[in-house]
């Protein structure tokens, strides 16, 4: 980013966010090796939005939101289908929430229900069981299998990637 790139971008995002400093989505693209393409279409999709917009109407993205593209970039080659990266990235916005105590910023989702998985919460449901210890026993149930489907997509890739050298090797043995 330019330098007056960098100053606008300071100085045209949200009043919310004033101290946070962005970049265009070019400068987003050069860092992830991502097409600009790409990006838009996490934006328009839900997947990546981003955290401002310039005056000028130009995309700001924040470090964080740079983190949570990195995120996505690593579950391409893994398979996860778009709607997988967005109901993921929704768990761990919820776990994160209720883990932090905070409100959840950059969901992609409904966000709001994850709760605190303290017991002492004094939500609990007409069974007498804490709610929000359920919601984020459900939480990281559900990416636990998210765990277990990377695991297993990573070892199906291990096994290509060992067919594919034993087939370079049958070449050059020709």
């Amino acid at each position: 980013m330019t330098a007056p790139e960098a100053h606008d971008a300071a100085h045209e995002q949200g009043s919310a966010r004033t101290a946070t400093p962005t970049m265009h989505i070019g400068a987003l693209a050069e860092r992830t090796g991502m097409s600009l393409r790409t990006l838009r279409h996490y934006d328009e999709t839900g997947l990546l939005k981003p955290s401002g917009r310039s005056e000028g109407g130009f995309r700001l993205y924040t470090d964080d939101d740079l983190a949570r593209l990195l995120v996505i970039r690593r579950m391409k080659p893994l398979g996860f289908s778009l709607d997988e990266m967005a109901d993921l990235l929704e768990v761990v916005d919820q776990l994160r929430a209720g883990a932090g105590g905070t409100d959840g910023a950059g969901s992609s989702g409904s966000g709001g229900s994850s709760g605190s998985a303290d017991s002492t919460s004094g939500a609990e449901d007409a069974d007498g069981v804490d709610s929000a210890a359920d919601t984020h026993g459900s939480l990281r149930a559900r990416l636990d299998a998210y765990v277990e489907s990377a695991q297993e997509r990573r070892a199906e890739l291990a096994r290509k990637l060992d067919m594919a050298d034993e087939f370079i090797a049958l070449l050059r043995g020709t």
